[in-house]
């Protein structure tokens, strides 16, 4: 089910670009998160994701609140260093000897395909976890809109998409 409304929304978001819902254009409107491992190695890797679902744990109840682009940048802002705490804390915990490095910047990203949604080229809002060295792969979705923000692990939560609340609001 989750999956179905993850490609529901992705179709809408971009239905809506096409529209052009989002005049600012695409790099201007997402914030994007990425979690980089120290190394392509399977242990690296295997803890990204472990970090990626605390971290997403962490944030939801923060995000779910959210209204606006701002807001979501306020949050992020906020919560930099407790985001960093949870990854440490994770390392520590699994006996890693290195640490992970937060920071809220923009970048440059190349083109990139997420669930047949694709984010062109450019320079994005960021929210940016080095674990190490980070120089393997990474993990990513958008924060903003939270087109793919989901936590796996949690039951308790409910998502909410205020892109299906606004085509709902013009279709009354």
């Amino acid at each position: 089910m989750k999956k179905i409304v993850s490609v529901f929304i992705v179709v809408i978001t971009f239905i809506l670009i096409l529209f052009g819902v989002f005049s600012d254009g695409p790099k201007q409107e997402y914030i994007r998160i990425h979690i980089r491992a120290n190394s392509n190695l399977e242990i690296d890797q295997n803890i990204k994701y472990e970090i990626k679902d605390d971290i997403v744990s962490y944030l939801i109840p923060s995000i779910s609140s959210c209204e606006t682009r701002e807001d979501f940048v306020e949050v992020i802002n906020d919560n930099l260093l407790g985001i960093e705490s949870i990854a440490n804390e994770v390392l520590k915990e699994k006996g890693f000897s290195y640490c992970a490095k937060v920071k809220f910047c923009q970048e440059k990203f190349p083109t990139r395909s997420y669930d047949g949604f694709v984010l062109e080229s450019g320079i994005y809002d960021s929210l940016i976890v080095e674990l190490g060295d980070a120089t393997g792969d990474n993990w990513w979705c958008v924060v903003y809109p939270p087109l793919c923000f989901v936590s796996n692990n949690s039951q308790d939560i409910m998502y909410k998409s205020r892109i299906l609340e606004i085509l709902k609001s013009i279709f009354k």
